[in-house]
């Protein structure tokens, strides 16, 4: 194994401990802030890193592609609301596992829209990822509680968002791409915030809630929040610029084994056996589309 992919893995690796803490923070801002809140503040901090870095290097980019570009970031948006939401509800292993089916659905939605090939192996992954997220949804054939449906969702979100770069990245500097995403990431929990003031929804609590004055101990915990996603996102796109792609997609999952002993931490219970069980599928369902 050469040098590069080795640093690659090494910073994937921290890239995923990054995320899982910064699960860990969003889960602790829950208890006194609404998801779209935690939304607001967790892109407010990347809007700014980015338009510094803009500032310090002009974009040089094609462009031509501004609807799937407002595309991306509003897939993007729904997909973050959805994940933050989901991990006020339920366990933060839970949560991240949900995240990590995007896998899944990025090969699905790149084999009808990109037409990149999948091969056996691919098809077997999803089969093998769908069976998964029925062990960890306990899905019975009747019903699916809100927090299943809006966890697939997410997944179901960032795999269109990501299947939307790879036509982006043709036309514009991925600086302009990850923007796209936070800045509607910021502008539209503003306009979900102000409409929660004046309309409030018990059913709709995932989408619609009015602004709470964040508390000292929330001002912290919401520093550490968007620092470290902002570190997480660099460290990941270092690892997948060092190495190939299939081999940081599975370094990836050790996000999962970092969430648990954080929710232990937190005071989640430990997963149950069937949980357990639709993990290590869905893991495994990644790994196999990730190299392929």
């Amino acid at each position: 194994m050469d040098d590069l992919t080795k640093k690659g893995m090494k910073y994937m690796v921290i890239a995923s401990l990054l995320f899982a803490i910064m699960g860990a923070f969003a889960k602790e801002l829950s208890d006194s802030l609404s998801s779209v809140e935690i939304v607001f503040f967790r892109n407010i901090f990347g809007v700014g890193i980015i338009l510094y870095s803009i500032y310090k290097r002009p974009l040089e980019q094609v462009g031509g592609k501004p609807f799937l570009l407002m595309f991306r970031g509003f897939i993007g948006f729904v997909a973050l609301l959805f994940f933050f939401y989901i991990i006020s509800k339920i366990s933060l292993a839970e949560a991240m596992t949900f995240s990590k089916t995007s896998t899944i659905f990025t090969a699905i939605f790149a084999y009808f829209f990109v037409k990149e090939k999948l091969g056996l192996k691919g098809w077997l992954g999803i089969f093998i990822g769908f069976i998964g997220i029925i062990f960890i949804t306990k899905f019975d054939g009747s019903h699916l509680e809100k927090t299943d449906y809006l966890g697939i969702l997410a997944g179901v979100g960032a795999g269109l968002a990501y299947t939307s770069i790879r036509e982006l990245k043709n036309y514009y500097d991925s600086r302009t791409i990850v923007l796209s995403f936070m800045g509607i990431g910021t502008i539209a929990p503003v306009i979900l915030m102000l409409i929660g003031t004046f309309y409030q929804n018990p059913s709709l609590d995932f989408i619609i809630s009015p602004f709470v004055l964040p508390s000292s101990n929330d001002i912290l915990f919401i520093i550490l929040l968007g620092v470290v996603a902002s570190y997480a996102q660099i460290y990941m796109t270092k690892a997948y610029s060092l190495a190939k792609a299939g081999i940081i997609g599975t370094i990836s999952y050790t996000n999962i084994v970092f969430s648990i002993i954080l929710g232990l931490v937190m005071g989640d219970a430990f997963p149950d056996m069937w949980i357990i069980l639709g993990i290590c599928l869905i893991v495994f369902s990644g790994i196999l589309v990730s190299k392929k």
